[in-house]
Formats: structure tokens, C-alpha cells, sequence
């Protein structure tokens, strides 16, 4: 089963590194791959933890596919958690966590581990997808960047 780990020092607080990517409606902005995220429903628990239930969109040329996810976003452990719900792919398990290092930077440790249903479309999209990953830690800093300013 395809996986992809980071971890990254970026110049930002986790409070606010947690707050940009919890902020999945801008995603199409900047998130390759993303053409378009709808959440559908919001909730919060007694713990303060907001759920979301969200559709995205990721197309590469011809090819597009919408899946369904519940996000946890866990703000005070500065954590979020994606929950495989409905789409193309059998499972699906993504993870952020943001750890403070002072009050101008925190680390973002970023894990994805995804598997497609068909073994046609994983072949097709397995290679841009671990590409794309690749490509998305510079992604969230450079729009931390732009909305907080460099750090």
C-alpha cells in the first residue's frame, strides 16, 4: 500500500499552520491535484474538535475523481485526522500534526497511506499522486507565506 511521510521546520506557529490547513475550502487555490473541495456538513464535539465532512475533487488531464472524507480537526491538540468515507479508493488514512517550536515556528509531520479499488486506476494516478505529495509540503508553507507573510 502506497505511503508518504514529512516532516518539516517552517516559520510559522502551529496555531496558525494548524489554522491553514484546516481551512480546506481554499484548497483548490493551492493544493496540487485539488480541483475542488465542497464541504457538506459541520459539527463540533464536546471536546472541541470540529468535523467535517467534505467531498474533494483531485483531477490530472482526463481523468477526475471525487472522494468523500471526515476531517477531525482537533485544535488543542493541534492535530487532524482524515477518515476515508466513499470514492475510488478502498482506504485511505492521512494525519497532520503540528508541533510548537517557539513562538514563530513548529514542525508539520504530514503521513498519507492510500490504496486504490482498481488496480487500472491505481496504476494510472499512483505515480502523479506520489508526486503530488511529494510536492505538498512546499505547497502549505508557500501559502503560509502568502497569508501570514515569510517567515
Amino acid at each position: 500500500m502506497p505511503s508518504f511521510s514529512n516532516a518539516r521546520r517552517v516559520q510559522h506557529s502551529a496555531a496558525d499552520m494548524f489554522d491553514l490547513v484546516a481551512d480546506v475550502e481554499h484548497y483548490p487555490e493551492f493544493v496540487p491535484l485539488c480541483a475542488a473541495l465542497r464541504v457538506k456538513r459541520r459539527a463540533r464535539s464536546d471536546e472541541g474538535v470540529e468535523i467535517l465532512v467534505a467531498d474533494m475533487t483531485v483531477a490530472y488531464k482526463m481523468i477526475r475523481e471525487t472522494f468523500t472524507s471526515r476531517v477531525l480537526l482537533d485544535r488543542p491538540r493541534l492535530t487532524i485526522h482524515v477518515e476515508y468515507l466513499d470514492g475510488p479508493f478502498s482506504r485511505l488514512d492521512n494525519r497532520w500534526e503540528f508541533v510548537s517550536q517557539g513562538d514563530k515556528a513548529c514542525d508539520v509531520k504530514f503521513f498519507i497511506s492510500y490504496e486504490f479499488r482498481s488496480r487500472t486506476l491505481g496504476m494510472l494516478m499512483g505515480a502523479m499522486f506520489d508526486a503530488a505529495f511529494r510536492r505538498f509540503a512546499d505547497a502549505f508553507e508557500e501559502r503560509a507565506n502568502t497569508v501570514y507573510g515569510a517567515g
